[in-house]
């Protein structure tokens, strides 16, 4: 036994039962082992769920685009990210709250900085930067659950609903028949990113004129 098998057969468990599943009797049972030889490796739950998301989101990703192309470059890892959380849903409830991440997770904060290392942003805006992109790409995933097109699930139901009781809310009525005729739907996950970038571009384009330049 080692800890590699240990975090392996928790994230199986977890891929497959969800993370409520885990227990370190479960996976000591899945190993063939008495969960007092489990503890030999990780003290408890807490180490092993560290332990399990740091080893399911993997090593950081090689970003696409050039040095400089800070907008390409994080736009490839929010992607990166997103493909992380869904093919272990469950990272979404194992990386929240005050914790201590592991060297996988770091790896990604690293990669994400640098992207935006010649942009001339202080260390605090880039933190910023990356915990917006984060938390966009965790609400897109949360949504998603088990399809990539989070509006055309919630549109489905809706657009029944509006079927009967559209007089009542006018204005999703007619943004639902927009999209119908017009297209535009699943685009949320590159809308917000699209946004958010944008709004750190004119961050960005405000440092490079130098200190005269004004925040609006």
């Amino acid at each position: 036994m080692s800890v590699e098998r240990i975090a392996e057969a928790a994230i199986a468990v977890a891929d497959a039962d969800g993370l409520v599943a885990v227990s370190m009797q479960r996976v000591a049972g899945e190993l063939g082992f008495t969960k007092m030889a489990l503890y030999r490796y990780v003290p408890g739950k807490t180490e092993l769920v560290a332990l399990m998301a740091d080893v399911a989101i993997g090593g950081p990703p090689a970003l696409t685009g050039a040095p400089h192309d800070w907008r390409t470059r994080l736009t490839d890892w929010a992607h990166h990210l997103l493909a992380a959380f869904l093919h272990h849903p469950w990272l979404l409830g194992a990386t929240v709250g005050p914790r201590i991440m592991g060297p996988n997770e770091l790896g990604w904060m690293e990669v994400a900085l640098a992207a935006l290392a010649a942009t001339g942003l202080d260390g605090g805006e880039r933190l910023d930067t990356v915990a917006v992109v984060a938390g966009h790409i965790r609400s897109m995933a949360q949504q998603v659950g088990a399809t990539d097109r989070p509006e055309a699930a919630l549109s489905s139901p809706l657009v029944a609903l509006m079927s009967t009781h559209g007089e009542r809310y006018p204005e999703l009525t007619a943004a639902l028949a927009s999209t119908t005729t017009q297209g535009g739907q699943d685009e949320a996950l590159d809308f917000g990113l699209h946004a958010i970038l944008d709004g750190i571009g004119l961050l960005v384009a405000r440092r490079a004129e130098g200190p005269a330049a004004t925040t609006p």
